[in-house]
């Protein structure tokens, strides 16, 4: 499955800023932009899976409905 998001990139003196404009918390550095790009696709994986994580634990043991959404924009 693949998701889309909008990524924002700024150079800051010699280093580039990265954060995902959806995602609260998705934000990385690097030294090139190809680098910042990389590092944002990583940390984007990573808090998905940690957030994920987070709610499957929060939520054992409950009677819940897990089910995908799609929303068009």
């Amino acid at each position: 499955m693949e998701n889309r998001f909008t990524a924002v990139f700024e150079q800051v003196g010699e280093w580039w800023i990265g954060y995902v404009e959806e995602l609260p918390g998705v934000n990385t550095q690097g030294k090139t932009l190809e680098e910042t790009r990389e590092n944002l696709k990583e940390a984007t994986r990573l808090i998905l899976e940690a957030n994920r994580e987070l709610a499957r634990r929060e939520l054992e043991g409950r009677q819940i409905i897990r089910e995908s959404l799609s929303v068009a924009m």
